[in-house]
């Protein structure tokens, strides 16, 4: 897993906003898809700049990271993710847009990854509509790792597949039981979708 700041910052010591903006989601994606192990727990705890909101959560990210073990991650991610049956949270976009899996919003999201030439891992079980695959799309999508996604592109699969519901996951997991060191990741993804959010309105 890449720092959230790695490659963002150019030669010419300006920000790279979409560089930043990647390893953002490739930040929540590699917490969301499996249990974090030691190398990415170690990363998490080298983040955060105390200047921003999105900043402080991440620097609480970073502290709580560093004091868990990849034993700890892993008992935390099956209590919230995974669970005896199901766990606290189910994180797929059905479910939260429909209250059923596998209904009409990943019916829509297969379209969209096809028309996009993306298709799902075959050593990958889950839906497409997982919140770690969404977001490490969008992580390609702003690296311009599928072709010329430029940010209409973007702003179109944002608005279909995670402004629905993104927010309202993230929201959760903050107020989650079982959650101590993901509470804090999911302060950062509910900051992180409210920027995009944003930001697109900005640029439209």
């Amino acid at each position: 897993m890449r720092e959230p700041d790695e490659a963002a910052v150019a030669a010419s010591g300006e920000i790279d906003v979409d560089a930043l903006r990647a390893a953002t989601y490739r930040l929540l994606a590699r917490f969301l898809a499996t249990p974090p192990d030691a190398e990415a727990l170690r990363v998490a705890s080298r983040l955060g700049e105390p200047e921003t909101e999105l900043g402080r959560a991440l620097s609480l990210f970073a502290r709580i990271a560093a004091a868990t073990s990849p034993a700890q991650a892993a008992d935390e991610y099956h209590e919230l993710f995974i669970g005896v049956g199901r766990g606290e949270l189910v994180p797929y976009g059905s479910f939260y847009r429909t209250g059923f899996l596998n209904e009409k919003p990943l019916a829509l999201l297969r379209e969209d990854l096809a028309a996009l030439g993306i298709a799902r891992a075959q050593d990958n079980p889950e839906p497409e509509d997982h919140i770690a695959s969404l977001c490490e799309v969008m992580a390609g999508l702003a690296e311009g790792r599928f072709g010329e996604t430029g940010l209409a592109t973007q702003q179109r699969f944002f608005d279909r597949h995670l402004a629905p519901w993104a927010g309202r996951f993230f929201a959760d997991l903050e107020a989650a039981r079982a959650a101590r060191l993901y509470q804090p990741l999911g302060t950062v993804g509910r900051l992180f979708v409210e920027i995009e959010r944003t930001g697109f309105a900005l640029a439209a």
